[in-house]
C-alpha cells in the first residue's frame, strides 16, 4: 500500500535538501518521507525541464557521482583563472550542495586545489601527474618534442600537433618558432576539424567509417573569414587532401593566420596524428607554406616511426 503525502512543495518535506540530489534514487535505508521527498524532487526537475534531465556543459548526461566529478574537473580545465562553488554550481547544473561535496573529495585526493583567499578551486597536481603519463604512454613527450623543435628550427615558425577527439581535435604538443611574431598552441585544448589544417588532415585520414560520419554530421561554423561552411565544398576538401596528403588552411579558423598540415600515418594508411607549421599570413605566403611540406611530411614519417602505434 503506497502512502501519499501532500504538501505545497517539495521544500515542505522532511530531510528533503539532504536527499535533493538523489532525484529519486532512493536508498532502503532512507525514510519513507525522505523517499517520497526524492521523487517530489525528480517530478519537479522533469517539470522544469520539460521532461528531460539537466546535461553537464560537455552535452553529456551525467546522472552518477563519478560522471559529476568528471564534468566538473572538465569545467576547471575550461578556466585557467579558476572558479567559485557557486560558479561551478550554476555552469554543471548540480545543487550547490552537491558540487561542493564533489568538490571536497576532489581536492582531498589532490585533483583539485583550493585557494583559501580567493575561494576559488584550480584544477590540481593529480591532474597534471595523469596528463603527463599519458603523453609518455603516447610517446608525445620524449618522441615528438624533439623532431617538432628541429621542424620549427628549419621552416623558422611554430610546430603543433593534435590526434582526432569525437568531432574535434585535441592539441597535444606545440614548438614554438624562434620569430618575435609566432602563432602559439596550447596544448590539452580542442580545436576545430574543419576550418584548420590539422583537422582536415584528421578527417581524410581517419578510418573510413569515422570519416564518413564526420563529412555527413559535422558542424561547419564560418570560424574564419575563408571557412568552408558548405558540406560539399567540405566533401569536395577532404578528397583532395587524401589524394594530395596535405592540408592549407588559408585564415580559416582565424583571420591573419595560416598553416599547413600532413598525417602522421599507421601502416593502414590512418592518421595516428597530425603534424602543421602555422605563420602570421602577412609573413609567410600560401608557396612558401607548400614548401614546408617535404620537411613536414619526414618528420611525420620519422614519427610515424618512432611514435606507439595504439588502436
Amino acid at each position: 500500500m503506497r502512502r501519499i503525502v501532500r504538501a505545497a512543495s517539495w521544500k515542505d518535506l522532511p530531510n528533503c535538501e539532504k536527499h535533493a540530489d538523489l532525484c529519486g534514487v532512493c536508498q532502503p535505508s532512507l525514510s519513507t518521507s525522505s523517499k517520497i521527498c526524492c521523487i517530489m524532487r525528480k517530478s519537479n526537475v522533469m517539470s522544469d525541464s520539460g521532461g528531460t534531465q539537466a546535461t553537464s556543459a560537455s552535452g553529456r548526461r551525467s546522472t552518477d557521482m563519478v560522471g559529476k566529478a568528471l564534468a566538473v574537473l572538465s569545467l576547471l580545465g575550461d578556466r585557467p583563472a579558476g572558479s567559485t562553488l557557486s560558479e561551478l554550481s550554476r555552469a554543471a547544473g548540480y545543487p550547490t550542495s552537491t558540487t561542493y561535496r564533489l568538490l571536497g573529495a576532489l581536492n582531498r585526493d589532490g585533483f583539485v586545489s583550493l585557494d583559501e583567499v580567493t575561494k576559488r578551486y584550480h584544477l590540481g597536481l593529480k591532474v597534471f601527474e595523469l596528463g603527463l603519463r599519458v603523453s609518455q604512454a603516447h610517446g608525445f613527450t620524449g618522441v615528438a618534442l624533439p623532431i617538432m623543435q628541429e621542424l620549427s628550427a628549419f621552416t623558422r615558425e611554430a610546430t603543433l600537433m593534435s590526434v582526432l577527439d569525437g568531432h574535434q581535435q585535441l592539441y597535444v604538443h606545440y614548438f614554438e618558432g624562434p620569430q618575435q611574431v609566432s602563432v602559439t598552441g596550447e596544448p590539452g585544448r580542442h580545436g576545430p576539424l574543419h576550418c584548420t589544417s590539422m583537422g582536415k588532415i584528421l578527417v581524410a585520414f581517419a578510418p573510413s567509417a569515422v570519416r564518413d560520419e564526420l563529412l555527413a554530421t559535422l558542424d561547419l561554423p564560418p570560424a574564419g573569414p575563408h571557412a568552408i561552411t558548405d558540406r560539399e565544398a567540405f566533401g569536395r576538401e577532404i578528397a583532395e587532401v587524401a589524394r594530395c596528403g596535405h592540408a592549407i588552411s588559408d585564415e580559416e579558423h582565424e583571420a591573419g593566420i595560416r598553416a599547413v598540415g600532413v598525417p602522421v600515418l599507421r601502416p593502414d594508411g590512418t592518421a595516428i596524428a597530425a603534424l602543421s607549421a602555422a605563420a602570421p599570413a602577412f609573413r609567410v605566403s600560401l608557396d612558401q607554406l607548400i614548401g614546408f611540406v617535404p620537411a613536414l611530411t619526414g618528420a611525420a614519417r620519422e614519427l610515424a616511426v618512432r611514435l606507439p602505434v595504439r588502436a
